[in-house]
């Protein structure tokens, strides 16, 4: 294989001077991931400035930089770098042939976006490509677009926002031939009037698509009919997902697949051959699963993509760190428990979801929740917080450890409420704040409730750091 891009390439994309020849395999801004052979980007920020760092990747083995002041290796020297990194992503989707796929929605797009590359880097033979972790921003877009190669058949795009206009700039970037919003909900609700205005901010991804571009949309939606005017500002082609009769994608039969996911049939409208159906399995469990591989499906079928494949790789899907993923952790006493981790993020409707989902876990033990407050709800976190109550009652949580200010109004409620509909005393406590004591407090509290059989989920918003309580527990740190 080809290098990833060549110096006098770069230069031209992003009209600079290269200092030397050089071959690059690999594109970073964090000079921490920088390896042998890869370009670094010296980006300037408020905090921070990357050509500090120049030095240090030269060491590491990176092959060049990108800087707007000398550097004493091979550099390519240009006024900006940030414009920069935003032209080469501009050079990378014009030299390629791939189909392109653009992920957004308020929950769902990580683990979508993941799916879809397994799906389609199965049937092309490794010839897919995907933004890694969550580089969904201003940078990290542009950074994964750069990182692509020419060669590949298909990318898929993870496109977040949490301001309107933000998704408009990054889908002009992308120029997908598919874009998926896999869910509306009042996620970053602090910076919106409404849940409609996030709707809508969500719907700019379709002003990029190409020409004869697909836009797929959840039919059962409360906002689909504002999605689909807005696609089809963009586009004539809008497939719709869902578990309505009248979805083009939709599930006509779900029952729980042995392992903790489902079995789905699935039935595709087709006007021109007659409806037609796949019998697949999805590892995840949880119906908000059924509805992103429902979504999966719709793209591998927009793209001529093979979805039998895309079926095999659904069923072998593992959950991602901090989104699903489980963990036997082993007790003292010589048991086991299972340690679901969603410590990556929450909203009102991903902590529904998931709450659903243990409400439905049958190990036979107890079930405890460790819960992270929800951010960027604005003048509404009271209100979303207090709902959670019930969502938690209704899970069979018998131990909640609540952690974050906000979850002083989850706490009070759940007291309220069990006291009204529970014939026995749920356990509850509240950890105030993220700091190292409170990690501390969240451990101690769980060593001392779990025991064999147990199901212990850990769910909250990323800044509170609840990830080092799952890493503890899996390492038997703690």
């Amino acid at each position: 294989m080809s290098s990833l891009w060549t110096s006098s390439a770069i230069a031209q994309a992003v009209q600079g001077r290269a200092s030397a020849d050089f071959d690059t395999d690999g594109v970073a801004f964090d000079s921490r991931e920088i390896g042998p052979g890869d370009l670094f980007f010296a980006l300037k920020g408020e905090q921070s400035d990357g050509h500090l760092y120049v030095d240090n990747i030269y060491a590491a083995g990176g092959a060049g930089a990108v800087v707007s002041e000398p550097a004493s290796g091979p550099h390519i020297l240009v006024s900006d770098t940030t414009k920069a990194l935003n032209d080469l992503a501009i050079a990378s989707r014009t030299r390629t042939d791939a189909k392109i796929i653009g992920v957004t929605g308020s929950v769902g797009k990580t683990g979508t976006k993941e799916a879809l590359f397994a799906a389609l880097n199965r049937a092309s033979m490794g010839k897919a490509h995907r933004s890694v972790k969550s580089y969904n921003n201003h940078v990290g877009v542009p950074l994964s677009l750069s990182r692509m190669p020419a060669e590949c058949q298909y990318g898929i795009f993870e496109m977040g926002m949490n301001h309107a206009g933000e998704l408009a700039q990054l889908t002009r970037l992308v120029r997908p031939d598919v874009a998926i919003v896999t869910a509306i909900a009042p996620a970053h609700i602090g910076h919106f009037a409404s849940v409609e205005a996030i709707a809508d901010a969500k719907a700019e991804i379709f002003q990029g698509l190409t020409h004869e571009g697909t836009a797929i949309i959840p039919f059962d939606s409360p906002h689909y009919e504002r999605l689909r005017k807005a696609a089809l500002r963009s586009t004539k082609k809008v497939v719709t997902f869902g578990f309505d009769e009248q979805a083009d994608v939709r599930a006509i039969d779900i029952v729980p697949a042995q392992g903790g996911g489902s079995l789905v049939t699935a039935s595709f409208r087709d006007d021109r051959e007659g409806d037609r159906s796949l019998c697949f399995t999805v590892a995840e469990p949880g119906k908000h699963w059924v509805s992103n591989a429902l979504a999966i499906l719709a793209a591998v079928r927009a793209v001529g993509g093979d979805l039998a494949a895309a079926g095999l790789a659904l069923a072998e899907l593992q959950g991602l760190d901090g989104r699903g993923r489980r963990h036997q952790i082993d007790l003292e006493d010589g048991g086991r428990a299972l340690l679901i981790d969603e410590s990556y993020n929450a909203n009102p409707v991903s902590m529904k979801a998931t709450l659903e989902q243990l409400a439905r876990e049958n190990s036979g033990g107890k079930k405890t929740v460790v819960l992270g407050a929800m951010g960027e709800l604005g003048d509404k976190a009271q209100s979303y917080h207090e709902a959670l109550a019930e969502d938690i009652i209704a899970s069979g949580a018998q131990t909640i450890i609540l952690v974050g200010d906000e979850m002083a109004h989850t706490q009070a409620r759940l007291a309220q409420l069990s006291s009204e509909k529970l014939d026995h005393t749920l356990k509850i406590s509240h950890v105030a704040g993220s700091s190292e004591a409170a990690t501390k407090a969240i451990l101690a509290e769980v060593a001392g409730e779990i025991s064999d059989e147990d199901v212990l989920l850990i769910k909250g918003s990323n800044y509170l750091g609840l990830a080092k309580v799952v890493s503890a527990l899996v390492s038997g740190e703690y």
